[in-house]
């Protein structure tokens, strides 16, 4: 059987406290992104898609311990979900609990299409101050990144830098990695040097403002391969334009 390639969606963001709503408004921003998109099921212990009428009264009840519950379309051969959890602050930058929201999406040319409206309504949904859309293939590459190992320090494949694990960088507005697609807001964007208009041209060309003044930078123009050698190359060429990104740049 062929896998299909999937577009993984991630952002982080502040914890969630009391009575926020960030939840729902992340599932309002994916289906607002995607003509059509519905998420209106969950999933049972055994992984069957329920229905839910009531999904926005549902998720508000259900968004407990920093997160919420894997919501979907209910489309078993066409499958969107999306959940979100807490990072406890051991494992976070500054010792700061953080909400991780964490969807997946079919890659063909609807979501393609719709890939950075789609990063954008979760990430502003959630607040986020940092996030990123990546197709499954290349975020393995770069999960090898940061991934420790038991012989030590990360492995990075592909001539890829070696980034810091997420407790050791010193921000949490500071992105722990690039992606295809990258969300940074305003904070996200000071924290690295972004946009100069001297050197950042290029990537202007495929930015776009939000609404909250944050920006969704797109890397390349098809989703990211780094099987092509243009694709691994404007990585890189990132990765060397923001130093600070995944705790790099000398303190």
């Amino acid at each position: 059987m062929t896998k299909h390639k999937t577009l993984i969606v991630i952002v982080y963001a502040p914890a969630l406290v009391g009575n926020d709503r960030r939840a729902l408004a992340v599932v309002h921003g994916m289906e607002k992104a995607l003509p059509g998109l519905r998420l209106e099921w969950r999933l049972s212990k055994g992984g069957r898609p329920i229905a839910l009428p009531q999904r926005d009264a549902w998720l508000a009840e259900n968004t407990v311990d920093g997160g919420f519950p894997i919501v979907c379309n209910g489309d078993a051969s066409y499958p969107v979900t999306v959940n979100g959890g807490e990072r406890p602050g051991l494992l976070s930058p500054g010792g700061q609990a953080q909400f991780e929201v964490y969807a997946e999406l079919p890659l063909d040319k609807p979501v393609i299409a719709a890939a950075a409206a789609v990063l954008e309504g979760v990430a502003e949904g959630a607040r986020a101050l940092w996030g990123r859309a990546t197709p499954d293939d290349a975020a393995g590459d770069i999960a090898y990144q940061t991934a420790p190992t038991l012989q030590g320090p990360p492995s990075p494949r592909r001539g890829l830098p070696a980034l810091k694990l997420f407790e050791h960088i010193r921000s949490p507005e500071i992105p722990y990695y690039l992606g295809w697609l990258n969300y940074w807001s305003a904070a996200a964007a000071r924290a690295i040097g972004f946009p100069d208009p001297a050197r950042d041209a290029e990537l202007l060309s495929r930015s776009r403002r939000t609404a909250t003044g944050g920006w969704v930078v797109q890397l390349t123009d098809a989703p990211l391969d780094l099987d092509n050698p243009a694709h691994l190359d404007a990585l890189k060429r990132a990765y060397e334009r923001f130093p600070e990104i995944g705790g790099r740049a000398a303190p």
